[in-house]
């Protein structure tokens, strides 16, 4: 059973990302105009996306699951602070509160790692 919550906690943990970067990609230009207009240039869209694709699938799967947790955490507490730091408009407070709570979340994944269901993990055998 844990092996079980602790995949579906990394699914539901980095779905978020890989639906961000697929709306990105269908609105390429409407996200670079957002991006520009905090002053971020435009051109960091597409690492952007690219980082929102590899590193949630790598937690999903289990694959250096600690390191990619741990770069999605620091990228959710800069984008937290870059796009979201209005405090005056509460659904800015709100996804600022979110990215935060992410981090977090992806930070216990950098502590605990992965269960058995992961790429990473190594097969014990006993030798009879």
């Amino acid at each position: 059973m844990i092996n079980f919550l602790d995949f579906f906690g990394r699914i539901f943990i980095s779905a978020l990302f890989l639906i961000s970067a697929y709306n990105k990609i269908l609105n390429i230009d409407g996200s670079i105009s957002w991006m520009e207009g905090y002053g971020v240039p435009g051109f960091l869209l597409y690492p952007t996306i690219i980082l929102e694709i590899i590193l949630p699938v790598f937690v999903i799967i289990g694959y250096n699951a600690r390191i990619s947790a741990g770069l999605l955490s620091i990228f959710c507490i800069v984008t937290a602070f870059l796009f979201h730091f209005d405090f005056s408009d509460q659904g800015q407070t709100i996804s600022f509160l979110k990215n935060i709570g992410l981090a977090g979340g992806f930070l216990f994944i950098v502590v605990n790692g992965t269960k058995e269901w992961s790429v990473d993990q190594k097969k014990k055998y006993v030798r009879l």
